[in-house]
């Protein structure tokens, strides 16, 4: 099916997903409320795509991360807290000049106009990548290069060395680019958000929010308009919120769209961080396992539902057996789920209405 990367004889050796981008150390609040109120902080992970590797990692895949962190503490939490989710950090490299980047967030949802964000990154080692110092060998050897839109953001060292994976070439891995638009990481730089239009239509694999397409390229007409301005990439997953999703795909070269919409489960949420890059994860994982794209997304769902009922960024998804259950739902049971806290667990019942 298209948009499944094909196994090779050395696949044993290699990765099944490879993750470029920066991550940085996050403080959490203990509270809710302005950052000038908030009286301590805790201290986590965060980062697009160190987020997907660590979800896949945790179901089953193997995974690895590319990056640069500083030479110092904050380098050594990231590689340590990535490595324990059972992700390969060798790749990751250490800058003696700059620092690891980290940031402060408020706990209220991104989209919301109270959040917010202050990140302490401008000159972070990661910001230094660039086609010369990241290991090339390292990102070619999964059966599928997952790439961020965060990263052409953080300099124009970044952006070349996306350009340059993002090119056609022959013998590359399947290229999964998820858009994440962040307006606040593109102010008063030379490039704009419409490099985010170019990257993704070198992908083979793109994911992109119908309110990221109008922020970042003022398309207001839907999922229909969006596959108009991205025609090349073989899989479009378009994120519709709470509506779902919408997939547009392609069964072979020459072939016209397959259009598949996968409605949203229903989800009690505690937190509403982190759920895009665990929908990438799960609809990676069940690309990689040749399913259906109904299941596909299905899957990217169920990752999602995992992480917007708990508290932070990363969890452990449903186990497959189970998950895999729950897609292959027919669709009136699939609308009648609702799902909350705990209810990955092995002996936790799946609530329907």
């Amino acid at each position: 099916m298209s948009g499944t990367p094909a196994r090779t004889a050395a696949d044993a050796a290699t990765a099944d997903v490879v993750c470029l981008g920066e991550s940085m150390v996050t403080f959490l609040p203990s509270q809710p409320g302005r950052l000038a109120d908030v009286p301590s902080f805790g201290r986590g992970i965060g980062g697009a795509e160190s987020n997907v590797a660590c979800a896949l990692a945790r179901a089953g895949h193997r995974a690895a991360w590319v990056s640069r962190v500083g030479a110092d503490g904050f380098g050594d939490h990231l590689v340590d807290a990535i490595s324990a989710y059972g992700v390969d950090t060798s790749a990751v490299r250490r800058d003696p000049a700059r620092p690891t980047g980290i940031y402060f967030r408020t706990a209220t949802d991104r989209a919301a106009d109270v959040h917010e964000v202050a990140y302490y990154r401008a000159g972070s080692a990661a910001s230094a990548m660039s086609p010369a110092n990241v290991p090339r060998e390292a990102l070619l050897a999964g059966r599928v290069l997952h790439l961020s839109g965060i990263t052409a953001a953080l300099s124009a060292d970044c952006l070349a060395l996306l350009r340059e994976l993002t090119a056609p070439r022959p013998g590359r891995p399947l290229v999964s680019f998820d858009v994440n638009h962040r307006p606040g990481l593109w102010r008063g730089g030379d490039a704009t958000p419409d490099v985010l239009l170019e990257l993704a239509r070198g992908a083979d694999l793109v994911f992109v929010g119908e309110d990221e397409a109008e922020e970042a390229w003022g398309i207001t007409a839907g999922a229909e308009a969006i596959r108009e301005a991205l025609p090349e990439p073989a899989v479009l997953v378009v994120k519709r919120g709470a509506d779902g999703a919408t997939v547009f795909a392609r069964p072979g070269a020459g072939c016209t769209d397959v259009v598949t919409d996968v409605p949203a489960l229903r989800v009690d949420v505690v937190a509403p961080v982190g759920a895009g890059d665990a929908f990438a994860a799960g609809f990676l994982s069940a690309t990689l396992r040749g399913l259906p794209v109904r299941d596909r997304a299905r899957h990217g769902h169920l990752m999602a539902a995992a992480v917007l009922t708990v508290a932070g960024d990363l969890t452990d998804p449903p186990a497959r057996d189970r998950a895999d259950h729950l897609a292959a739902l027919d669709d009136a049971a699939w609308g009648r789920l609702r799902l909350g806290p705990g209810w990955t667990g092995d002996d936790t019942e799946v609530r329907s209405t």
